[in-house]
């Protein structure tokens, strides 16, 4: 288990690697110049060559690119903003504030989104499908593979939009969206973030309720299943010692995959809400070619979904007796 979860990690470390490279040279293939984005509209040639100078963008693509790299481990030195400590994301072009630094500060709130959504979506959309599957054919069933087909047709934007303006203006029931620190006040942490938990998990609600049931009715049919029943085991103890077991596997595979793209930045429904997260930052870092803060949130995206996968391989042995004895 040991020796295959270090080859995951190693493979995982190769992978960001990969990306770092392809993200730097489209970067570097884009027509804008972040050097004369910062100058300002009225720059001379000289001041150009200095700002080029300063943010560290005046040699060539590999030299630069390895300058980066090498800051993640022993830090860099700017000429403008003097040293930066390992590990060293660098500096925006546009506000000239530490990359990580400011990923850090947005980080609470995509994590808070993620987390309280994933957290709705799970317990709804895996306890929806697993009753589903056990009312296979009856109008539960048909009422929540029905509810599941529409829910996974809305998009976040549209759904987003109505709930604010029916629930928030309207009917006054909630608060509006916004961020506010869980260590300053539980109560508006949990009253803001609310609209967005519901409309994120709302799509995913109903991908899992149809997967879930998919899975168990699959399950149920197996041929180990069949032995338990015939050995006289309760139908209660068969669905959930057996059929529940056997089934959570795809699923926590999705789940892991989700929750890190997840971490990696909600962009949809962080500009639908206009939540300042690692999604708004990425996407404001796209608009600008702000290559250092663009590199960063891209490692953290991927990073996110490379770590859930390592963990979701590892619980597998947990789940499925079968993998341990691979």
């Amino acid at each position: 288990m040991l020796r295959f979860l270090l080859r995951r990690i190693v493979g995982g470390a190769v992978i960001l690697l990969i990306i770092s490279v392809l993200v730097f040279v489209l970067f570097y293939a884009a027509p804008r110049d972040p050097a004369r984005l910062a100058c300002g509209k009225v720059c001379s040639p000289e001041t150009l060559d200095l700002v080029r100078h300063n943010l560290g963008i005046a040699d060539s693509l590999p030299v630069q690119y390895w300058h980066w790299f090498q800051g993640l481990f022993v830090g860099r030195d700017y000429a403008s903003f003097g040293n930066c400590p390992a590990p060293c994301l660098g500096y925006s072009f546009r506000n000239r504030e530490p990359v990580l630094g400011t990923i850090l500060d947005r980080f609470p709130t995509t994590v808070s989104l993620s987390l309280g959504a994933s957290a709705v979506f799970v317990v709804f959309g895996v306890g929806t499908g697993m009753l589903a599957a056990a009312k296979q054919g009856k109008v539960i069933d048909k009422i929540a593979s029905s509810a599941s087909l529409i829910a996974s047709s809305l998009q976040i934007y549209v759904v987003g939009v109505f709930a604010v303006y029916l629930f928030v203006y309207q009917l006054q029931w909630m608060d509006r969206p916004q961020y506010t620190p869980i260590t300053e006040s539980p109560g508006e942490w949990f009253s803001g973030l609310l609209i967005p938990w519901l409309v994120l998990s709302l799509i995913f609600t109903a991908n899992y309720t149809r997967m879930t049931r998919s899975q168990m009715v699959e399950t149920l049919s197996e041929d180990y299943v069949r032995t338990a029943r015939a050995k006289g085991l309760s139908a209660r103890s068969v669905f959930f010692r057996f059929a529940w077991r056997g089934a959570m596997g795809p699923i926590v595979t999705i789940f892991g995959l989700d929750l890190g793209v997840l971490l990696g930045g909600a962009i949809i429904t962080e500009k639908t809400f206009a939540l300042h997260g690692i999604g708004d930052l990425s996407v404001r870092a796209v608009y600008t070619s702000d290559l250092p803060m663009l590199l960063g949130v891209v490692l953290v995206a991927a990073t996110a979904i490379v770590v859930f996968n390592i963990i979701v391989d590892a619980v597998y042995a947990l789940i499925d007796p079968r993998v341990r004895l691979a």
